[in-house]
């Protein structure tokens, strides 16, 4: 997905990233307080662009086959006999371990790839969640909602960093100690498809504006 970095919306009509979301203005130096300079001012872009996008575009519309299909979705779980799968917090914290063994700031080829592939087992696992109890003020459900959206980030991390290969910022590889010039000028960019599979590529920087660039050479 891209952001347009004047207005912050996506190349999803209507869809607005606010802050750090929007890919961030720091790049590889990404410090504890950073985020909130990226909230302040990106979340500022993005609230008056989508004010004024909804002005003049008003309301949209909505499939009702697409809003039955995700309810159904959501439910299963709870829907499920119980003893019948695992619990949402068994995956979720699988998930931590296996990222923070294989997937965490000190990385390796072997690591990463064992890593997508036990996240691969843990997708299988994932589809037979059970949760119990009532729809009101349930964490286990919520947890449950969460955990597809868990596996998918995960994966794409780990996928992306299997692809750079050299060290920046907080990224580190074993493998590939030293940064890398031209990782300086491209991103790796990951997609999800229809079928599932994740599509990993590296795809050129876009060049600063020749005002912009001015600008920051002056102050230094």
């Amino acid at each position: 997905m891209r952001v347009d970095a004047d207005t912050q919306m996506s190349n999803v009509p209507g869809l607005f990233a606010a802050g750090e979301v929007a890919a961030g203005l720091h790049g590889a130096n990404r410090l504890g307080g950073n985020s909130l300079s990226d909230l302040l001012v990106f979340g500022k872009l993005a609230g008056e662009h989508a004010a004024r996008f909804a002005r003049e575009h008003g309301a949209g519309t909505l499939d009702a086959g697409q809003i039955d299909a995700a309810a159904r979705e959501a439910l299963a779980p709870m829907e499920r006999q119980s003893g019948q799968g695992e619990g949402p917090y068994q995956i979720q914290f699988a998930l931590q371990d296996l990222l923070q063994e294989k997937a965490s700031i000190i990385r390796t080829d072997e690591g990463l790839g064992e890593a997508i592939r036990d996240i691969e087992d843990l997708k299988r696992r994932a589809e037979g969640i059970t949760v119990n109890g009532s729809r009101e003020y349930n964490p286990a459900w919520h947890t449950a909602l969460d955990v597809p959206h868990l596996l998918t980030v995960g994966e794409a991390c780990a996928r992306a960093a299997l692809a750079r290969t050299e060290s920046r910022g907080a990224h580190t590889r074993v493998d590939f100690p030293d940064k890398d010039g031209e990782w300086g000028r491209k991103n790796v960019v990951v997609r999800k498809g229809a079928s599932g599979e994740m599509d990993v590529q590296t795809v050129p920087c876009q060049e600063i504006p020749a005002e912009l660039r001015q600008i920051i050479e002056e102050q230094g």
